[in-house]
C-alpha cells in the first residue's frame, strides 16, 4: 500500500468537503438571519491505532506520519449578525444571539428561525415571508389576525392591529446551542430528547429591521480560496504518487 497516496487522498475529500461549507456560506451572504457554518477537519489516527491491531502490525515510521485527516465536525456559528432597518411594519429582528422566533413548519412540527420576516397569510395568520410558515405565539398557538387594518410589531414582540394587541411573538431561548441542526429553509430543529426551549421573559427586538446574514463576504472568501488551494495541493500530490508507482513498477522492476 502506498501509505502516501491515502494520506493524500484523505485531504483531497476533507478539503473538498471545506469547499462545500465556505461556498455555502458566501452564497448566502444576503440571506436574512442565516448562521455560518464552521467547517472542521479532525486528525484521523494510524492504521494500526484505528483498527486496534497493536504492536504486532505497528509500524514506528507509518505510525509516526499520521493517518491524514477526517472531516467534520461541522457547528453552525450563532454570533450575532448585523441589524437592518427595512421599515416594513412586519419586519422584527432579533436583537440577542440565542434567541429564536417559534414557527410552525408546513411540513409538520415546531421549527426555530433567526428570519423576522413576516406577513399574512390568506387564511389570516401570521406567517414568514420565507416559506410561509405560521407563526406561533405563547403556548405554540398561530397567532391569527383580525380581519383588516394596519398591523404592527412592536419592541417587545406584541403583534397590534389597529392599535390592539392580538398576539404575542414566541421568542425562545436555547442555551445548549449543539442540540440545534439546519433542516433548509433557514430554519432549525432540535434533536431527540426533551424541548430545549426557555421563553425570555423580557423580549427586546428592533421594530421595521431585520438581522442580516453573519457570514462576512471577505472571509468567506478568503476561506473557500484556502480550502481550494489545499485540496488542489492534494490532488497534485496523488498525481505524484502515481507516477512513483508507476516508475517503481514499469522501469525499476523491468530493469531488476
Amino acid at each position: 500500500m502506498n501509505y502516501g497516496l491515502y494520506l493524500s487522498a484523505s485531504g483531497a475529500l476533507a478539503n473538498m468537503y471545506r469547499q462545500d461549507v465556505f461556498a455555502n456560506n458566501l452564497a448566502n451572504v444576503n440571506t436574512v438571519g442565516f448562521k455560518h457554518d464552521l467547517a472542521a477537519i479532525t486528525q484521523r489516527r494510524p492504521e494500526s491505532q484505528e483498527g486496534g491491531f497493536g504492536a504486532d502490525v505497528s509500524q514506528k515510521v507509518l505510525d509516526l506520519l499520521g493517518g491524514g485527516v477526517l472531516a467534520g465536525p461541522q457547528k453552525v456559528s450563532f454570533a450575532q449578525g448585523p441589524i437592518q432597518q427595512t421599515h416594513n411594519p412586519l419586519d422584527v429582528a432579533l436583537t440577542r444571539s440565542g434567541e429564536f422566533f417559534a414557527v410552525e413548519s408546513a411540513q409538520g412540527g415546531i421549527r426555530l428561525t433567526r428570519d423576522g420576516r413576516f406577513a399574512q397569510d390568506r387564511d389570516g395568520y401570521l406567517a414568514t415571508v420565507a416559506g410561509g410558515h405560521r407563526v406561533l405565539g405563547v403556548g405554540d398557538t398561530p397567532i391569527r389576525l383580525n380581519g383588516t387594518g394596519e398591523v404592527t410589531i412592536n419592541g417587545r414582540g406584541q403583534v397590534l392591529q389597529n392599535g390592539q394587541v392580538v398576539g404575542q411573538l414566541q421568542v425562545a431561548q436555547v442555551t445548549d446551542q449543539d442540540r440545534l441542526r439546519k433542516v433548509g429553509g433557514n430554519l432549525f430543529a432540535w434533536t431527540s430528547g426533551s424541548d430545549p426551549r426557555l421563553p425570555v421573559q423580557n423580549v427586546v427586538l428592533e421594530p421595521e429591521a431585520v438581522e442580516g446574514s453573519s457570514v462576512d463576504p471577505i472571509t468567506a472568501m478568503m476561506n473557500l480560496i484556502d480550502a481550494s488551494r489545499a485540496a488542489e495541493g492534494n490532488a497534485n500530490l496523488i498525481r505524484f504518487h502515481d507516477t512513483l508507482m508507476d516508475r517503481a513498477v514499469n522501469v525499476l522492476g523491468r530493469i531488476a
